[in-house]
């Protein structure tokens, strides 16, 4: 009897990438024809103000292989890789941004690496093509998330990666509404590698991260996955309020009055830090305690035909995730 062959799926998540799509779909569709794989390709239109729909749904008709999915307004990308994710049926799971950012031609080292046991492996960004200030926040940021998560994250890993089936399920399972995929991945453990590769400039068009939604990356995986900064605050507080004590007491001795301005400076300060840092906790709670959804799907895209009803896109994704393989296929 022939062997079975593993099902591959590739869910790409795009926002103002409608240029890229096509040759995006290319050069993943040569790969896997160069692999000995089925495979099924899922786009994510994350809310694009541009024509993605319309490209989108002609490849679908193109293509009975590619699924496309529209979300009803942008959701971001964490929330756009789920959605993919909660559709996919292959026995394991590759994550593309739509930008071509993340090479294709990487996937068959990837596929080797899953084949010889890997669990996940991750596209390691050894080198950046662009901004070398760009490219030397970036590596800072990464070693220093790693040296203040709870959990040893991969120094210079992005979303790009092959996660095993049962990777999939786990983080599938999360309850988070606010997800950092990255970090997550990490969390759950199990055999993981890393394969470097350089990562090219956004082929069409500009980056949709600005340096103040950079920062806002960096904040979110630092409040997400260390409790440092919180627990900096304890040893800073008692530093400062030794200090202050000492102050005091040398000023009193000196001059046998305390000023009053002094003490309230630096104790305002220590209060305004704190407060910053507590808050950033609270938002993070606060988000997840609404347990709003991470996304609504407005609509789904096969073979040319698009579903819109609610019990249409409900019907369809019962019957993906019928079709979804068991925890462990065994089809390595």
């Amino acid at each position: 009897m022939a062997e079975a062959r593993p099902r591959l799926s590739a869910v790409i998540a795009c926002y103002k990438d409608a240029q890229a799509i096509p040759l995006m779909y290319q050069r993943l569709s040569a790969v896997f024809a160069s692999l000995p794989v089925d495979h099924e390709i899922i786009f994510v239109n994350d809310g694009s103000p541009d024509d993605t729909r319309s490209v989108l749904a002609a490849l679908t008709a193109q293509d009975d292989r590619v699924l496309a999915v529209e979300h009803s307004r942008n959701f971001g990308s964490q929330n756009a890789f789920l959605s993919g994710m909660e559709l996919a049926t292959g026995d394991a799971v590759i994550l593309l941004d739509g930008d071509l950012q993340d090479p294709p031609e990487l996937i068959p080292a990837f596929f080797e690496r899953w084949r010889h046991g890997s669990d996940v492996v991750y596209g390691r960004r050894s080198q950046r093509e662009g901004s070398a200030v760009m490219s030397l926040a970036y590596r800072a940021f990464y070693r220093v998330f790693r040296r203040l998560s709870d959990v040893p994250v991969p120094l210079d890993a992005g979303d790009f990666s092959l996660m095993d089936r049962r990777v999939v399920n786990e983080l599938l399972r999360f309850p988070e509404t606010d997800q950092f995929l990255r970090g997550l991945r990490a969390w759950v453990g199990f055999e993981q590698t890393g394969v470097d590769y350089v990562r090219p400039e956004r082929a069409f068009g500009r980056s949709t991260h600005s340096r103040l939604k950079n920062f806002w990356w960096a904040k979110k995986a630092i409040f997400s996955f260390s409790s440092v900064p919180v627990e900096a605050l304890t040893y800073l507080g008692l530093a400062l309020t030794v200090l202050s004590g000492l102050t005091l007491a040398c000023q009193w001795v000196r001059t046998g009055t305390v000023t009053t301005l002094a003490a309230v400076a630096v104790f305002g300060s220590l209060n305004l830090l704190a407060i910053a840092v507590v808050g950033e906790y609270l938002i993070r709670t606060f988000e997840e305690v609404k347990r709003r959804p991470r996304f609504i799907r407005k609509a789904l895209w096969q073979r040319g035909t698009g579903l819109r009803s609610e019990a249409e896109i409900a019907a369809f994704v019962r019957g993906r995730k019928d079709a979804t393989p068991p925890t462990e296929p065994g089809a390595r």
